[in-house]
């Protein structure tokens, strides 16, 4: 049985499709790339396949998580899989850090919640999150605020939350977009080290081809909600079948030709 199952999803805003007719599975060990341009329903999937969609969109079809039916779910359902099961990584920190609460408290949250530990324990493995997401002086960053450290600091941060309970699923929704050339490169390279050391599934999502080729094998491309194509990322780099994909593949080939030249 794979670990996300999604069928025939379909996702509506003010009678308007978003998303229509998707459908896609991934292994507990596999790596699939979602990318599309801005409005292409990628973020909108990512929401749906863990319950988090705004109120006012209407879903139809199936996400089935590890075994269980996400669409139609009850909250009380949903929040143990949340963090245990499957995990998001948003573009931007601060959207997923509460700008009040001190780092170490946000991130003791779901080490209490799912793993039961209280006292010593839990700032010892709070301390043991923010090391292994390469972030210097722990105890420092525990105690800060998000205002008060950097954009990159603030995305290890929230990658150690959304990896602190040892997800089965990763799901990283334009986790680099807001951050500089240099400090995107890290985030990727940490990213690559902690799903490969953890043997984690990823559904990486994107807009550039040359951020999923890095992280990825398999990749669907999304265009207006639809599927328009999938496959393994070598075949579709050398031969795409839809024209979208081959404007894709031609961007980030001109993209990589203007740098070699820079």
């Amino acid at each position: 049985m794979s670990l996300l199952d999604v069928t025939d999803l379909s996702v509506a805003a003010g009678g308007v499709d978003r998303v229509r007719g998707l459908s896609f599975s991934l292994s507990a060990d596999e790596r699939l790339g979602l990318i599309g341009e801005s409005g292409s329903g990628k973020s909108l999937t990512a929401l749906a396949i863990t319950g988090l969609l705004p109120e006012g969109l209407t879903v139809r079809g199936s996400v089935r998580l590890d075994g269980t039916e996400v669409v139609g779910a009850p909250e009380r359902a949903l929040v143990p899989l949340r963090g245990h099961v499957a995990s998001v990584v948003f573009q931007e920190p601060l959207t997923s850090l509460d700008p009040l609460m001190r780092l170490g408290s946000q991130l003791a949250e779901p080490l209490r919640r799912h793993q039961g530990l209280r006292g010593a324990p839990l700032r010892a493995a709070v301390l043991d999150a923010l090391r292994e997401v390469s972030l210097p002086e722990p105890e420092r960053i525990a105690k800060a605020y998000p205002h008060e450290i950097s954009g990159g600091q603030r995305q290890r941060v929230a990658i150690a939350m959304a990896l602190a309970c040892r997800p089965k699923l990763l799901i990283a929704d334009e986790p680099t977009t807001a951050l500089d050339v240099t400090v995107q490169a890290e985030i990727l390279d940490l990213l690559d080290r902690l799903v490969a050391g953890r043997g984690m599934a990823l559904l990486f999502i994107s807009h550039d081809l040359a951020v999923v080729a890095r992280e990825t094998s398999r990749v669907l491309v999304l265009r207006n909600g639809e599927a328009v194509e999938a496959g393994p990322l070598a075949d579709l780099l050398a031969a795409p079948r839809h024209l979208y994909t081959a404007e894709l593949v031609a961007s980030a080939a001109a993209l990589d030709a203007a740098l070699e030249v820079s």
